[in-house]
């Protein structure tokens, strides 16, 4: 696990994956939350704004752009573990 995902970890992270709910139900981190990418904006009222926020999705790509969305929002602390598989809490 990289760093600053375990320290966000360790934070009680909320975990986003931000993929289809059909990729979603394929497999996904125990504990995480799918709000599909293109609906995460109109969601977004049922997060935290001072909750420490992982982002994921099959490559990197759509949570990337969901990092991006979220911090122009006024999320301060959010960060993209790229693929899933990087967000499991070990």
């Amino acid at each position: 696990m990289k760093p600053l995902i375990k320290e966000y970890h360790e934070k009680d992270a909320l975990v986003i994956d931000v993929r289809s709910p059909e990729e979603f139900k394929g497999g996904h981190c125990d504990g995480s939350v799918n709000i599909p990418l293109n609906v995460l904006e109109a969601r977004m009222h049922e997060l935290e704004k001072s909750r420490h926020i992982i982002v994921c999705c099959a490559s990197g790509g759509r949570s990337s752009m969901a990092m991006n969305l979220l911090k122009s929002k006024g999320f301060e602390h959010v960060i993209n573990a790229g693929p899933w598989t990087n967000a499991v809490k070990c």
